[in-house]
């Protein structure tokens, strides 16, 4: 069997190779927001630079993440449900990406002392972002047959890790570059916010360029408020789906503690292990090596293994870390707990996304998709604002912090227990025959 020939197997009938390409593009364009702004560079700069203040600078942060992440938990479900009525995920995109690009390049102008407009424009670009995040993710189910989605889902973070490597690896050699001539945060930082901004831009340009709306044309209707009734409705049907609410309970929760991982890595091993900022880039950049290898490692594996068993592995991955990264001292010890987290983090946000199109009829992708950006949105609230608050509390004790993260994935982990996905499957199935969209 030809590589050409497996490729081909793994897509929906009618659908072409560059549109999986096109789809995967734009994991790679949007990838390098999350790993230099949330992750590796910004989030530093704005305790440090920013804030100038360690305790509450990492306080702030994690309250202007989670004022983020409520706005698109509010937003997102209607926005889907809506996207799904109007055909319009693929005009939604554009705007969103636009939006991001422009916020992200904007976030350039926030130096010391600034923290309104940054903490606005951080706001502004992370609602952009993750609403794009959730729109491009329901396309999956309609590019992949059921059998292919896990890998074909892998396939998408792991090239969206790459996308985020390059990114970053251009910024931390113009961070050399500018250490070497003397140059302090104020002044690099804000070259690599528009270095992150022109590849999502082009990246992104090319990826909706090779993309196509996909759905019935009976999906469209006339009046805007069909997207809140059909939202009412699947909260109204939630036995129905009893096993992809079980599926966001625990996302609610490992989700959580991933988003502490992507919030405040950066802070942690500057204000913890002691890591300089080009130490931190390249930690990060490893990071997202081991992110690649994970995705796609995972992504077929769980294909193979099954997506419960794959996504349950990784959660006890990502329960070792926490508890590793609280315990160790060295610089050497910290590099060995975040490849287990970058092994951890792909693999598992991968599972979860391919677990989503599994249990989402096919008439309502972007609002599935969109409920399920919504428990990862709440999650994003929960995890940065217990780490915040035990940080806080505790006087700055990110250790203890960092170990209670920890039983966010042990929830997680117990919460999956319940989650049949075949049943899940056979319930999307009927809905999607008994519900037509009208």
């Amino acid at each position: 069997m030809t590589m050409r020939s497996t490729v081909s197997q793994t897509r929906q009938p009618g659908v072409k190779r560059r549109e999986v390409f096109g789809w995967a593009l734009y994991d790679f364009a949007n990838s390098g927001y999350t790993t230099v702004v949330l992750t590796a560079v910004f989030s530093a700069y704005f305790v440090s630079g920013v804030v100038g203040d360690a305790a509450m600078g990492t306080v702030w942060w994690t309250l202007t993440l989670s004022a983020s992440h409520l706005l698109v938990m509010l937003t997102m479900p209607f926005i889907g449900a809506w996207a799904d009525q109007h055909q319009a995920r693929r005009r939604l995109l554009w705007v969103t990406t636009i939006g991001c690009v422009i916020s992200t390049a904007a976030l350039s102008l926030a130096g010391p002392g600034a923290m309104a407009l940054a903490i606005t424009l951080v706001i502004v670009s992370n609602v952009f972002f993750s609403w794009g995040e959730s729109l491009i993710s329901s396309f999956l189910p309609s590019l992949a047959q059921p059998r292919a989605l896990g890998r074909v889902s892998g396939w998408g973070w792991g090239f969206g890790y790459v996308g985020g490597m390059l990114t970053l690896g251009l910024s931390l050699a113009y961070v050399l570059h500018a250490q070497a001539q003397g140059q302090s945060a104020d002044v690099f930082v804000p070259v690599t916010l528009w270095i992150t901004a022109a590849i999502f831009a082009v990246a992104a340009t090319i990826s909706l360029s090779l993309l196509k709306e996909r759905g019935s044309s009976e999906a469209r209707v006339t009046q805007a408020s069909h997207a809140w009734t059909r939202v009412y409705q699947t909260w109204q049907h939630a036995k129905q789906f009893q096993d992809f609410l079980w599926l966001l309970a625990c996302t609610v929760l490992y989700m959580g503690g991933v988003a502490v991982a992507i919030a405040l890595a950066a802070i942690y091993a500057e204000q913890v292990i002691g890591f300089e900022p080009a130490e931190t880039m390249a930690l990060i950049f490893v990071l997202n090596i081991a992110a690649v290898i994970g995705a796609l490692v995972l992504g077929y594996g769980q294909d193979w293994l099954g997506h419960k068993l794959a996504l349950a592995l990784t959660l006890v991955g990502w329960l070792a870390t926490c508890l590793l990264a609280a315990w160790v001292t060295t610089k050497g010890g910290f590099w060995v707990a975040a490849s287990i987290a970058g092994l951890c983090m792909g693999a598992s946000q991968s599972v979860g996304r391919a677990m989503v199109g599994l249990l989402a009829p096919a008439n309502r992708l972007a609002e599935f998709y969109g409920l399920w950006t919504l428990a990862t949105r709440v999650a994003s609230i929960i995890g940065p604002l217990l780490y915040g608050s035990v940080t806080w509390m505790t006087d700055g004790n990110q250790r203890l912090a960092i170990a209670i993260t920890g039983v966010l994935f042990l929830g997680g982990l117990l919460l999956l227990i319940p989650v049949q996905l075949d049943r899940g499957h056979r319930a999307a199935l009927n809905a999607n025959a008994q519900q037509p969209v009208h």
